[in-house]
């Protein structure tokens, strides 16, 4: 599956990431990039709702969304993402009501194949879960105020499989080098984690620069997923292939779309 789809974008001259990592061949799943899209502009620039109310802007995005869908075996299911810890359980009782109005939640799980699920980012993570078996996919958009509040955890509960049969991807996001944050965000992560300042290295006073992807990872190996891929792009350093809301404050977003696969007849 990961080698078809790699294959029909590099045949499409795109740029776009199919993940590098250890998930179940039936788990399927891309990273756009800001490039081969009409304004680049391949989502909203807003972090909430799933199009723009700005009419010009409006019709690229669903003209890019469109693009999107070539790839995809189905029209995906988009939040209104808000930084925040919920989770949307997605399958065929609730799939059409959740693309009509998407919901307000910061990450998606399904069982069911061919649901495809969508999260967007600009410097914050988008990160991918599946169980080993390939029965169960999750996504998720993993900002530090989302890390802070617990948006993975409560992921791997919705998926309800065991932290050592969950194998993760996380994918481009502001880097270690480039996340400049201050002392809230430190608190906020050492005050239930004092380990976690391993992941700050002393700016100036009151700054840090936050390893946000090694932050991600303590959350990840605290439940007993240690099957971690890191695709380590940066999102700030690298404007060609990047959007990255840090670096140019009107931003576009990239989109992480997972689903599972329909076995095979």
């Amino acid at each position: 599956m990961s080698a078809d789809l790699a294959r029909a974008i590099a045949k499409d001259e795109l740029d776009w990431i199919v993940p590098a990592w250890s998930g179940a061949p039936r788990v399927a799943a891309l990273f756009t990039t800001r490039n081969g899209d009409a304004g680049n502009q391949m989502t909203a620039p807003n972090s909430g709702q799933a199009l723009p109310s700005n009419e010009p802007q409006a019709f690229a995005i669903a003209g890019n969304r469109r693009r999107l869908r070539a790839f995809l075996p189905a029209d995906p299911v988009w939040l209104e993402q808000v930084h925040g810890r919920d989770v949307v359980l997605v399958d065929a009782t609730n799939l059409a009501d959740l693309r009509r109005a998407p919901p307000k939640a910061d990450a998606a799980v399904t069982r069911t194949p061919g649901i495809v699920l969508c999260v967007r980012t600009a410097d914050c993570l988008p990160v991918l879960l599946a169980d080993r078996q390939g029965a169960v996919v999750a996504v998720a958009h993993a900002g530090w105020r989302g890390l802070a509040r617990g948006v993975l955890e409560a992921t791997l509960d919705a998926m309800q499989v065991s932290g050592g049969d969950i194998v993760a991807w996380i994918g481009p996001g502001i880097g270690p080098r480039a996340y400049e944050v201050s002392d809230d965000v430190l608190a906020a992560f050492c005050a239930a984690d004092p380990g976690a300042v391993a992941c700050f290295a002393p700016l100036r006073e009151g700054k840090w620069l936050a390893d946000l992807p090694g932050l991600a990872r303590r959350r990840l190996a605290a439940r007993d997923v240690h099957e971690v891929a890191v695709d380590g792009g940066c999102t700030f350093t690298d404007a060609a292939r990047f959007f990255s809301y840090r670096r140019d404050a009107a931003s576009g977003r990239m989109a992480l779309a997972a689903w599972l696969a329909h076995a095979a007849n």
